[in-house]
């Protein structure tokens, strides 16, 4: 893996010479060159000379090919390749269950955001800024983590709203969307039948698709979304596991909030004066 250099290359791409992005494009399709051939080879692969390859690897802060190689491997070392369904002890003993908990929760957390592109964010709080209306869908057990999602920006934003995932009342919420509005899609396996007819309703309305999905769903997911948020979902076969897309949600709130700071002020201040008039709290 080199996800680390991946996302220097990212946050620096807009300053890079024609022949570094040269470099960087060989490494986007591939970034085990790093650990498998030797700059020379880099350079030749990428058409440059090996003195702009070395140039390349300086700007980005590293002193030379390889102490990249060398936080490649580290981060391979750290976070091997795992199956989806993580195999379960024969006997689960309580202390040994919780630790391998935490263990599986905090690779799929490191692996999901070490992952994530830097511009992907700006571009997703964005999205959600401009939108007339938000709106947020998922499925069986989704469905709830849609509705922290419709939380979350109640509490920054106005007109946001939640896509009940059992279709008590789709056609009068159907007949609310319109140009422009964001649809937050929080989906894993098993997905319905149903979200294809929703997914072609949405994109025939001209809605901007955020999906929130696991890895194995994101080229699917790219055919129908304007953005794909995807997300290490390993788990011991019983369960899906939500804290990483609930995270997710939380960095874009996150986002939303650097980007509309003095707005979501207003708001969480009008927000607090309706409660304390209400009287809801202790």
């Amino acid at each position: 893996m080199a996800s680390r250099l991946i996302l220097r290359i990212h946050e620096k791409q807009a300053r890079l010479t024609s022949s570094e992005q040269k470099i960087a494009s060989v490494l986007f399709e591939n970034q085990g060159l790093i650990e498998t051939h030797t700059a020379t080879e880099l350079a030749n692969m990428a058409g440059v000379s090996k003195a702009t390859t070395a140039r390349f690897f300086r700007s980005l802060g590293y002193v030379d090919f390889e102490e990249v190689r060398l936080q490649a491997r580290e981060e391979r070392d750290r976070t091997q390749p795992y199956a989806q369904r993580e195999s379960a002890p024969d006997q689960v003993i309580l202390g040994r269950s919780i630790v391998d908990h935490l263990d599986l929760e905090l690779r799929n957390l490191t692996r999901t955001f070490e992952e994530l592109r830097s511009d992907r964010l700006p571009e997703v709080a964005e999205i959600l800024s401009t939108a007339p209306r938000i709106w947020f869908l998922g499925f069986g057990a989704e469905d709830g983590v849609a509705r922290i999602g419709k939380t979350l920006f109640s509490r920054l934003r106005h007109d946001v709203h939640y896509l009940d995932g059992a279709g008590q009342d789709w056609a009068s919420d159907l007949a609310m969307m319109g140009p422009r509005d964001a649809l937050v899609l929080v989906s894993l396996e098993t997905r319905p039948k149903l979200l294809r007819s929703l997914l072609a309703y949405a994109r025939t309305s001209r809605m901007r698709i955020i999906t929130i999905t696991d890895h194995r769903y994101q080229a699917q997911a790219e055919r129908f979304s304007e953005t794909v948020l995807p997300c290490h979902v390993a788990s011991y076969g019983m369960l899906n596991t939500h804290a990483t897309v609930v995270s997710m949600l939380r960095l874009l709130a996150i986002a939303f909030v650097g980007k509309n700071a003095v707005t979501v002020k207003q708001r969480a201040e009008t927000l607090d004066a309706i409660v304390e008039e209400l009287d809801l709290l202790e």
